[in-house]
């Protein structure tokens, strides 16, 4: 079976709750993508832009001191964080903003938490011409600064939001806001799997790029001239709305000898309500036009999120993740801030690889896996993007 199916569901997970000022949007923007995806000069163009701008494709590398120093585990990297803008975040925005062109949209707008889809959100728009406007949560602009400054630079409108907690959900919020004010001009390029469908197929679709690479490299590819010649073990990535997690995962989805982990954000621990970690603690609720799991009240009023992850500080996650925890496809775990930051230590001191806070959750999740498996297992690990943005912020924390 397809999914999801034609009123964007993934079992009982996604669907479209959004205002009526926006249904018949989102029903023109399935008719106009699913007729892209079908257009061989729109996929022409599209893997243009992945090859000769954004630096397609992304190397899988052997990480041997790593591997080494986890004994139990072949550690593969897929190098998301090599592509331009430093992370996977582009792969997506360069597909929104060529539907933006075919829409003929005169301006786009996006959500950003760790400011990553915001810088690429805002590069694509200066590759095309268009209006640009990002909201973030005026705690992430601290934090983010880095991110702020090339968003500004690259002719960007950096809109903070101080309503709720001031993160990634209050940005989405009046993300929303301004579209539905918006809607004749402008395009929403919405950074994950999240959102009202069909944009957790969509943004599925534009990632999956990495997982299909991850394949074809791992089976005939490999390190040097060394050959798996088979499919790998297990598949593990970060996981807040869960944009490249999706994007490693699909390609392996009917492989079920491949196991896939995807990790969330305990924060500062599962025994608090201070935590990002929607499919460990959350409910099946609605949170930004669509059905998942996320973290509610028992009146249902979204709880707040916390992560040191910018990234994944989000209180839900895509429907399509939801459905894969549901069905037993994959497996959803937790890294708290303090593991993260040595996840951090972890990579840069074994590799010479600094990673984004979001990736590092997944990077020392390899501990905890390495101690539970016997023999020794392949493993390939989506390296989201790369941690210059967090170096302001943890500086302190790692010395």
């Amino acid at each position: 079976m397809s999914l999801p199916n034609k009123k964007g569901y993934f079992g009982e997970f996604g669907g479209k709750y959004v205002p009526e000022t926006l249904m018949a949007l989102l029903d023109d923007l399935e008719k106009v993508f699913r007729s892209a995806v079908k257009d061989r000069s729109f996929q022409k163009e599209f893997q243009y832009y992945l090859r000769e701008y954004a630096g397609r494709p992304t190397s899988l590398y052997l990480a041997e001191r790593l591997s080494k120093h986890l004994k139990t585990l072949k550690v593969y990297l897929k190098r998301e964080d090599l592509l331009h803008t430093g992370a996977h975040k582009i792969n997506n925005t360069i597909g929104q903003v060529l539907l933006a062109k075919r829409m003929k949209k005169t301006r786009v707008i996006a959500e950003t938490g760790a400011g990553q889809h915001g810088v690429a959100t805002a590069t694509v728009a200066a590759l095309t011409g268009l209006e640009c406007v990002v909201y973030m949560g005026a705690e992430d602009v601290e934090r983010q600064a880095l991110n702020v400054d090339r968003m500004k630079l690259l002719g960007s409108k950096v809109i903070p939001v101080t309503s709720g907690s001031q993160t990634l959900k209050d940005a989405m919020n009046e993300a929303i806001r301004d579209w539905v004010t918006n809607v004749r001009n402008t395009f929403y390029i919405i950074g994950s799997v999240a959102g009202p469908h069909p944009y957790p197929l969509m943004v599925r679709e534009f990632q999956a790029v990495i997982g299909r690479e991850a394949r074809r490299q791992f089976v005939h590819f490999g390190h040097k001239v060394h050959k798996e010649k088979r499919l790998p073990d297990y598949l593990v990535a970060c996981v807040g709305g869960g944009s490249n997690a999706m994007g490693l995962f699909h390609a392996f989805f009917n492989d079920r000898e491949v196991h896939m982990i995807g990790v969330e954000a305990a924060g500062l621990g599962l025994n608090t309500d201070q935590n990002s970690a929607s499919l460990k603690k959350g409910e099946v609720g609605v949170l930004h036009g669509s059905k998942s799991r996320v973290l509610e009240t028992k009146d249902g009023q979204i709880k707040p999120a916390h992560s040191i992850a910018a990234g994944l500080d989000y209180p839900g996650v895509g429907p399509e993740h939801a459905y894969y925890q549901k069905i037993g496809r994959a497996q959803y775990v937790t890294v708290t801030d303090k593991e993260a930051i040595s996840g951090v230590k972890l990579l840069s001191r074994m590799e010479g690889i600094i990673p984004a806070m979001e990736t590092a959750h997944a990077i020392i999740y390899l501990e905890k896996l390495a101690r539970g498996v016997k023999g020794q297992k392949n493993v390939i690990v989506c390296l989201s993007g790369r941690g210059d943005k967090d170096m302001g912020s943890i500086k302190e924390l790692i010395k």
